[in-house]
């Protein structure tokens, strides 16, 4: 019987800020990061996990002492067991005392948590000989409620209720399954539209999308209002009226600046606006969504747990629901977000802006068309045309469409050159680099 015999952690960064990729107004000079987990086991075949926390450059060592700290819960358990029990492995992590005090189920250790649960995610699809997606979506629904902690949610969503959304989806799931195959799942862009990016690469990077096949593009706003609205001119202008505008703020602005802001942007139409204040004001983005109407509003991407989600769906906040595959705790809590926006009837419009995330996400939002909601109306996951080459089974993507990933696993892992080349700050890609100068060398595993 195979078991798990290392928690390996690698600080591997991608210096984006010298092109201004992934730039906004709150993260002007971001480097996609991620605090990278290998689950090691003994099995003779070599099976791996992979995960991670994304992060944005400084702070992502921080991220790593959080996975190494979780070691204890992890190495020397039955790779059986606990791909067996993805549910309860859940429920261990995070019930280590000590380190939920941290939290609680929030923050650098809930992002921990989520690193090494969707790494033993990858692991046990792997097991399985099926991508994360349809391992999940083929599971019973009794199954898919066994691996949710209900715990603060059944004032909102109970199990018999989740259980009785999975039953009524269960009937279509294998022509639903052929489709994803056949067609894929609709995306939409944000690459035209970083805030640091000129008029003019933002114009060609905007028809590009569109002659790409895809229905709606996200640009960049907040920095600055008359700018913001001279952006979003060119941007409609070249696309046309017939493609979505959506404009992302990054949690830039107060209530009523978030209200007049968006209100000098409403001429261009926008598709929605994201992130208009702070990620945790439930009631201001509830104030923003009545006064705006009807410009849609969404948040979610860096929503620190369930119960944050709950409410927001409960308060009415939001037009849109966000989900990130590496800011809750996984796999797991992921679903319980998907299964309670279902309940309100709030689409899910995953976010997928860093390095890797387009990569898991899009098993999630497959999730959720296949075994939860069976649609895709008003659906879309965000791609970015970033660092896909790093990663062994990169997303694809064609007419505007992620194709469904058919390899084994949670596409989550990385080519060894780009972890050797990237691990910061001893790797090639940062030796020349002053930001890793007056880093004291140090062992990257």
């Amino acid at each position: 019987m195979a078991h798990l015999t290392a928690l390996d952690t690698l600080d591997v960064r991608f210096p984006t800020s010298r092109e201004l990729d992934g730039s906004d107004a709150m993260n002007p000079d971001p480097d996609y990061s991620a605090a990278y987990v290998i689950l090691r086991t003994d099995d003779p075949a070599g099976l791996q996990g992979h995960g991670f926390a994304f992060t944005i450059g400084r702070g992502n060592d921080v991220q790593r002492v959080a996975i190494q700290s979780l070691e204890h819960l992890v190495v020397g358990r039955s790779v059986a067991e606990i791909a067996g029990n993805l549910g309860g492995f859940a429920r261990d992590l995070a019930a280590d005392s000590q380190l939920r005090w941290l939290g609680p189920e929030k923050g650098v250790m809930h992002m921990a948590v989520g690193a090494v649960l969707n790494a033993a995610w990858d692991l046990a699809a792997k097991l399985a000989g099926k991508p994360l997606w349809r391992f999940v979506a083929e599971m019973s629904p009794e199954q898919i409620v066994d691996l949710i902690d209900f715990r603060y949610l059944t004032d909102a969503l109970t199990p018999d209720e989740a259980l009785a959304m999975l039953r009524r989806a269960e009937p279509g799931r294998a022509e639903r399954i052929a489709r994803l195959l056949e067609t894929g799942y609709p995306a939409y862009t944000t690459s035209p539209g970083w805030l640091g990016y000129s008029d003019d690469k933002l114009a060609g990077l905007a028809r590009q999308a569109v002659a790409d096949g895809f229905g709606t593009i996200k640009i960049k706003v907040g920095r600055d209002v008359d700018e913001d609205v001279r952006r979003v001119k060119i941007a409609r202008e070249a696309i046309g009226p017939d493609i979505g505008l959506a404009v992302d703020a990054n949690q830039r602005w107060d209530v009523d600046a978030a209200v007049d802001w968006i209100s000098r942007l409403a001429q261009a139409n926008p598709a929605w606006v994201e992130e208009p204040t702070s990620p945790d004001d439930i009631l201001g983005h509830a104030e923003i969504r009545r006064r705006v109407a009807p410009v849609r509003i969404s948040t979610g991407e860096h929503g620190q747990n369930r119960i944050l989600f709950k409410q927001l769906l409960q308060a009415g906040s939001v037009d849109i629901l966000q989900i990130d595959a590496a800011r809750v705790a996984g796999v797991n809590e992921n679903l319980a977000i998907l299964l309670l926006a279902a309940k309100f009837g709030v689409p899910v419009v995953p976010h997928a802006g860093g390095v890797g995330l387009c990569e898991l996400v899009q098993h999630l939002a497959m999730i959720d068309y296949v075994a939860i909601t069976g649609t895709t109306r008003d659906r879309a996951i965000e791609f970015v045309d970033h660092l896909h080459e790093h990663f062994r089974h990169p997303v694809r993507v064609a007419g505007g469409h992620y194709l469904a990933p058919r390899e084994p696993g949670f596409s989550a892992e990385m080519l060894p050159d780009s972890l050797r080349d990237y691990a910061f700050p001893d790797g090639s890609a940062w030796r020349a680099d002053p930001r890793a100068a007056s880093i004291p060398q140090q062992e990257n595993s």
